[in-house]
């Protein structure tokens, strides 16, 4: 029983290292370097990178920490661009830089009318002929996610930015996902429901 409860609260993000409390203005004064692709107050101006603002604190410092690591050779998520800009990062530069973003507003989006329909259905009650756990599960009603769990918040991401990730999991190209659960619900995705998936989640507020 002591070994469902201790698994649980990892899951759950209940157990572990304490991680360093961020300073919002100080964040604001290192974000500088994130300016150019993720925007000043974390709104990118382009799909082909996240938006930051409103994002979980710890989420954004699960993805810096796992960045660094990758570029260093250990363990984490690959990517050519952040990896670059993490190697730099203090855990305390993360910290800050996550409180930073994690202040600021997301601007939202809205979803077509087109696929609210099977949006709803696939994200609230999966599929369960193929096995698809419903997205709201883990990512909530309203897409806002799990602070506590590490679980990002969807609504108002670009859509485009939700797809490719989603395509990347599916593939195994991201593979820092915890307990490998994005994979196992990602693999069983067409790109159809992926399209349709990453245009209702962003909607949602």
């Amino acid at each position: 029983m002591k070994k469902i409860i201790f698994t649980l609260a990892l899951m759950l993000g209940v157990v572990g290292v304490a991680q360093a409390q961020g300073d919002v203005e100080a964040g604001k004064a290192k974000a500088a370097t994130c300016v150019a692709c993720h925007g000043a107050d974390g709104n990118s101006p382009t799909d082909m990178y996240p938006k930051l603002a409103g994002q979980h604190a710890s989420y954004l410092t699960k993805q810096l920490v796992e960045f660094k690591a990758a570029a260093t050779g250990g363990e984490g998520r690959a990517n050519a661009i952040m990896g670059g800009m993490s190697m730099a990062l203090s855990e305390q530069d993360m910290a800050d830089v996550a409180a930073y973003f994690a202040s600021q507003a997301i601007t939202p989006i809205a979803t077509p009318e087109e696929v609210i329909e099977q949006g709803a259905a696939l994200y609230q009650g999966g599929d369960m002929e193929r096995g698809v756990t419903a997205c709201m599960a883990c990512h909530g009603p309203r897409g806002e996610g799990l602070e506590s769990a590490k679980f990002p918040s969807l609504s108002g991401q670009h859509p485009a930015y939700i797809a490719a990730q989603l395509k990347m999991f599916r593939s195994g190209e991201r593979n820092n996902d915890q307990n490998g659960m994005m994979r196992g619900v990602a693999a069983k995705l067409t790109d159809n429901d992926i399209d349709v998936l990453s245009q209702y989640v962003a909607g949602l507020r």
